[in-house]
């Protein structure tokens, strides 16, 4: 399991806000819902929309929680 995917495990379970690069986007104080692993993809659920894991870029949990 890659690292960063544990991070965001850890972050849906202590409802913390997670920000993040996707496809050349700024993500910042999203709530992470859920992780899904489909078809061999991890997809993350938040307040925004799904997102492909594989193609997040600078991901990092904040101390914040919702």
């Amino acid at each position: 399991m890659n690292l960063q995917l544990r991070f965001l495990q850890k972050a849906i379970e202590d409802k913390n806000y997670v920000k993040f690069n996707y496809e050349d986007k700024s993500f910042k104080r999203l709530k992470p819902l859920k992780l899904i692993n489909k078809d061999g993809l991890d997809i993350l659920h938040s307040d925004v929309g799904d997102f492909d894991f594989s193609k997040v870029k600078n991901f990092t949990v904040l101390k914040d929680k919702f």
